[in-house]
């Protein structure tokens, strides 16, 4: 796998869960894009294609669910792969 390539959106409403992933994946050269919220996520999603999507599922208006339901009906977006975070 060519770590280098690959764009990974990381999707999470809590700041400190995304410097800690964001450093621990741009460590191994990967490259990032970051939302705060389902209704960005969608936008940069849509316009960046990124390979891989780490969505936090529970956010404040449109959760990682809804996002989720939202990303895989759209034709632009439907092929991404979305893995769900569940905070513990």
């Amino acid at each position: 796998m060519n770590f280098n390539k690959n764009v990974i959106l990381i999707v999470d409403d809590t700041p400190i869960n995304l410097k800690v992933l964001s450093d621990f994946l741009k460590f191994y050269g990967f490259k990032l894009l970051v939302a705060e919220d389902g209704k960005t996520a969608l936008n940069i999603a849509e316009h960046a294609s990124p390979d891989l999507i780490l969505l936090d599922v529970l956010m404040p208006e449109i959760d990682g669910f809804e996002t989720c339901r939202l990303l895989k009906t759209n034709p632009a977006t439907q092929e991404i792969t979305v893995r769900k975070k569940e905070r513990s």
